[in-house]
């Protein structure tokens, strides 16, 4: 019997170390990337069934990075593993595609069961989590009106990646992509979200949870 491919996504090696240990007895893990748009990009090239990613990643995070992914129309479930117990990262997670989440605290008992079941079309959400307030919190995520979801995926991307300190040409390197383009796309990121400043910038990417 064939098993599942596996690809993890995680920017700390002792994480992705960790998690190589406990699921390579049940799956076939075919790769591990540092950040979000590795993640993107490794699995429209390898195709895996699962793709476990960590929601705090630099360059791209890994709820945008999902967004992606089902954008376009990659069939790897995506399971969220996370540091984050609030209901509003599980919402959003959720939201973006997820079929699991996932606490890192309590990942080594649980997240075998949790792929297992994404992979089954179920979803899996810690039982840590209330949910009760999870629906709530995803029925007002559903009707709101969020302002960075006019935005367009390099778009947001370029937000996160200015939020983090990153430099014009270290973006355009990361997104191959021109120093004045970057330039471009924060322009109308920053006029579309009515901010005007870098520190405007990085207040609204924490408090959205772009940046960590």
């Amino acid at each position: 019997m064939k098993r599942a491919t596996l690809l993890l996504a995680d920017d700390h090696a002792i994480v992705v170390e960790g998690l190589r240990r406990v699921l390579e007895r049940d799956f076939d893990v075919i790769g591990a990337v540092e950040d979000g748009l590795a993640l993107v990009e490794a699995t429209q090239r390898l195709a895996p069934d699962v793709v476990v990613v960590d929601i705090s990643m630099p360059l791209l995070n890994g709820i945008e990075a999902a967004r992606q992914i089902r954008a376009a129309n990659q069939s790897a479930k995506v399971v969220f593993l996370s540091m984050h117990p609030d209901v509003v990262y599980v919402s959003e997670a959720l939201l973006a595609g997820g079929a699991a989440y996932v606490l890192k605290s309590s990942a080594g008992f649980e997240i075998v069961t949790a792929i297992r079941l994404a992979l089954q079309g179920k979803t899996y959400i810690t039982p840590t989590i209330n949910r009760t307030t999870l629906d709530a919190q995803m029925k007002r995520d559903r009707g709101a009106c969020e302002p960075a979801g006019t935005l367009s995926p390099r778009q947001r991307g370029v937000l996160q990646m200015v939020a983090e300190g990153r430099s014009t040409k270290d973006i355009a390197v990361a997104l191959r992509i021109s120093p004045r383009t970057v330039e471009f796309h924060r322009y109308r990121a920053m006029e579309s979200l009515g901010l005007r400043s870098l520190a405007e910038l990085i207040q609204y990417a924490i408090k959205h949870r772009i940046v960590s």
